[in-house]
């Protein structure tokens, strides 16, 4: 969904503290830049089962913009051969680079005056599939999430790939 068409389904973030959508058509890229305009610049974090071509470059484009600080992806090794092939794209879009047993989709977005936490069925690519995805405001189930990413993004099993240089 385009941003025009996200507000038709999602109020503004200052209007809601928790919401959700279960349906078509809203995409992990086009949630994101929906929210970095309305935060500002801030730092993000990403969890996938599985990544794209399109949604590495749209995140290019999103720091381009100048809406994205620092940035850290942590993506499912088993989906790695797939993965693997858009490491030149990854390590662009992303600052830290991740791999390790993931399933789970999230992102944490957060400034100053920001803590979102999205928490989504969906992967990074783009299908027809209905997808059910929350957004919270809350401080507390930001502060969760972060605590247990990092706990992965910290485990013994978590690979790094290390940026281009």
């Amino acid at each position: 969904m385009r941003t025009n068409q996200i507000q038709q389904v999602l109020k503004p973030l200052r209007q809601s503290s928790s919401q959700v959508f279960l349906g078509q058509g809203l995409y992990t890229l086009g949630l994101l830049g929906w929210i970095l305009e309305q935060t500002g610049q801030a730092d993000i974090a990403v969890t996938t089962f599985s990544t794209s071509d399109a949604f590495l470059s749209g995140v290019i484009n999103l720091r381009k913009r100048g809406l994205i600080n620092h940035s850290t992806l942590l993506a499912d090794i088993k989906a790695s051969s797939k993965t693997l092939k858009l490491k030149r794209l990854m390590t662009e879009a992303f600052d830290d680079v991740r791999l390790t047993l993931n399933h789970s989709k999230i992102m944490l977005v957060s400034n100053a005056e920001w803590l979102v936490s999205v928490i989504t069925s969906q992967n990074q690519t783009y299908g027809d599939r209905a997808e059910c995805t929350f957004i919270s405001l809350d401080r507390d189930v930001y502060l969760d999430i972060h605590y247990m990413l990092n706990n992965l993004l910290d485990d013994k099993k978590t690979i790094s790939i290390p940026r281009r240089e």
